[in-house]
């Protein structure tokens, strides 16, 4: 699988393609239809300090392409959230899968 990352107003962390990286190497391990990743950082600015690290995912799979973003206090704990929604959306597509 192929994994891209881009970087928007933040500094690139090779600590944070690392974690992306272990993580989505999991989801590829289980769902093996995984054909690329796309991995965004953005930092905003706002005004609520629980949000603001920004982390969006795309992975590219035969069909339509899945997509999960979340903002969190840090770029950890937003990956994670990603990963699970990403986790729940993958599930679905290979239930569907198996059905056809």
């Amino acid at each position: 699988m192929n994994i891209n990352f881009e970087y928007h107003n933040v500094s690139a962390s090779d600590r944070l393609e690392i974690l992306a990286a272990q993580k989505l190497t999991k989801l590829d391990d289980k769902y093996d239809f995984i054909v690329s990743s796309d991995v965004y950082f953005n930092n905003e600015k706002t005004s609520n300090d629980n949000n603001g690290k920004v982390c969006k995912v795309r992975v590219s799979t035969p069909g339509p392409v899945l997509f999960a973003e979340s903002s969190s206090s840090s770029f950890e704990a937003a990956i994670a959230d990603v990963m699970d929604n990403l986790k729940r959306q993958l599930q679905k597509r290979k239930d569907k899968m198996q059905m056809h």
